[in-house]
């Protein structure tokens, strides 16, 4: 399997709560902040905020490839992630998925169809498949 891109990202300071992220082509930069919720100021952005972006941004790709593939034409695709991080009784923190596509020009039906093959296609569903509760609730986008 040949690599077709690496991304590199440096952390630093405190991590979640205060670190600094930058990406190797300077094109990430921005500060991290643990959120209200968890105690913090909530004056920058947290993991689970850029794992949303990641992830919604790929299944996006993967549902408009699935698409593609099917020779159906979307009108419009849009999607909001939710990404919740749990403390559970044993003290451990977990995550867990909720993915909200918005398809256009297709019927409840094939929206369901196309968000189920995007995520066989998608690689963050990849990565997190078995490893984290994920539901999808794909619907179609009204006009």
């Amino acid at each position: 399997m040949a690599v077709s891109y690496t991304a590199v990202v440096d952390v630093d300071g405190e991590g979640r709560n205060g670190g600094h992220v930058r990406s190797s082509d300077g094109l990430l930069q921005t500060s991290l902040a643990l959120p209200q919720e968890l105690g913090g100021a909530g004056t920058a952005t947290n993991p689970e905020q850029l794992l949303a972006a990641g992830w919604a941004a790929c299944f996006l790709g993967a549902l408009r490839r699935a698409a593609t593939t099917r020779k159906i034409r979307l009108t419009s695709t849009t999607i909001t992630a939710e990404i919740t991080l749990t403390h559970g009784d044993d003290g451990e923190f977990t995550l867990s998925a909720v993915l909200n596509p918005v398809l256009g020009g297709v019927d409840q039906s094939t929206a369901e169809e196309l968000a189920h093959a995007a995520h066989q296609i998608c690689p963050y569903s990849k990565a997190t498949r078995d490893n984290i509760p994920v539901t999808i609730n794909a619907t179609t986008a009204t006009a």
